[in-house]
């Protein structure tokens, strides 16, 4: 196979296409929205960490089912708040594990079974009580709170301007990665958060609570949420392989030369003002998100798993990247069994 001079050339094209047809004109509003309704603007403004903890909590028991039965449940059980643990917390529960965030690794509850790693303390334990889908979630939301508390010293805006603050890089490129890392970074040891579920959170946080704080707004539209439906276009469409990049769904996405570098590079060559005048020159979080829409099974629906074999090459004829695309199948991909362990 010939070399390509310019390795992200094609993903230039093919990802410009999918802004063009498959991107949310409407994104940066429909940020705005969420942000303002969760009262996060007002929040940052006044440096209130209840309000984006609740919101935060919230948003991490989204993870791993669908919106409406997750919507759903919250709707009838409610969800974890600060003020509730608070007021727990002050009856100085007996379980060591609830000592502080550093004590609490190992928790281990579990919901179905009613069991954790310290059963003499779990009848008298308050983190079971949030009605949570699962026992997980009660562990997040105690492990997130715990964090907030004994690492941000309770006060979530001033921990992030601080961590921003103290990121340096030599260039733009270095500069946003390593404010990303400076929040991520610590972030990512709360129990039961990946780096996706962190990297959406957040950028609808610094994006929507964005005035008066332009790092806020720089740090979150370069955030990338990395997930299948994201990884395994960038692998069908070949550009991963143009790349060298060729890597099984996991960390790597998010390592050197991953999928979140190579869209990060690609939406610095283009120019979102030209889509919608108010986006930001630099939008990478758009860029992800369009691609996350034209593959989605609500949005445009094109490339994922339901319309595609995964053993063969996409026969979509009439998709918009199907001349230019390499539609190379999921299944054959040469990667280290390891790898993908």
């Amino acid at each position: 196979m010939t070399k390509r001079t310019d390795p992200l050339g094609r993903a230039e094209s093919l990802i410009r296409t999918v802004c063009a047809v498959a991107g949310s004109m409407s994104f940066l509003d429909e940020i705005d929205d969420e942000a303002r309704d969760a009262g996060l603007v007002r929040a940052v403004a006044l440096a209130d960490t209840p309000p984006i903890f609740d919101w935060l909590a919230t948003t991490f028991s989204f993870q791993g089912i669908s919106d409406r039965v997750a919507r759903n449940y919250i709707h009838k059980h409610g969800t974890a708040s600060w003020s509730a643990i608070t007021a727990n917390e002050k009856n100085a529960p007996s379980c060591p594990k609830l000592r502080s965030y550093w004590h609490f690794e190992g928790c281990r509850y579990d919901k179905t079974s009613f069991t954790c790693a310290e059963p003499d303390h779990i009848d008298a334990c308050p983190l079971p009580l949030p009605r949570l889908r699962n026992g997980r979630l009660n562990q997040t939301a105690y492990s997130l709170f715990l964090f907030v508390r004994d690492l941000a010293n309770g006060d979530l805006v001033g921990w992030i301007d601080a961590q921003l603050d103290g990121a340096k890089g030599a260039t733009m490129a270095e500069l946003e990665a390593a404010r990303q890392e400076a929040l991520i970074g610590p972030l990512r040891n709360v129990y039961g958060v990946s780096d996706k579920i962190l990297m959406m959170t957040l950028s609808t946080l610094l994006i929507g609570a964005r005035e008066q704080r332009p790092t806020w707004l720089e740090t979150g539209t370069a955030m990338i949420a990395v997930d299948t439906l994201v990884h395994n276009f960038l692998h069908r469409t070949g550009i991963l392989q143009d790349c060298g990049s060729s890597h099984a769904y996991g960390a790597a996405c998010y390592g050197p030369g991953g999928c979140a570098e190579i869209i990060r590079t690609v939406a610095g060559r283009i120019d979102t003002r030209t889509l919608n005048p108010a986006f930001p020159r630099r939008f990478a979080r758009f860029v992800q998100n369009a691609i996350w829409r034209f593959c989605a099974g609500d949005c445009l629906n094109l490339c994922n798993g339901n319309r595609i074999d995964d053993r063969l090459a996409c026969q979509i004829n009439y998709c918009h990247l199907h001349q230019r695309c390499g539609r190379i199948p999921l299944k054959t991909s040469k990667i280290d069994a390891k790898t993908a362990s």
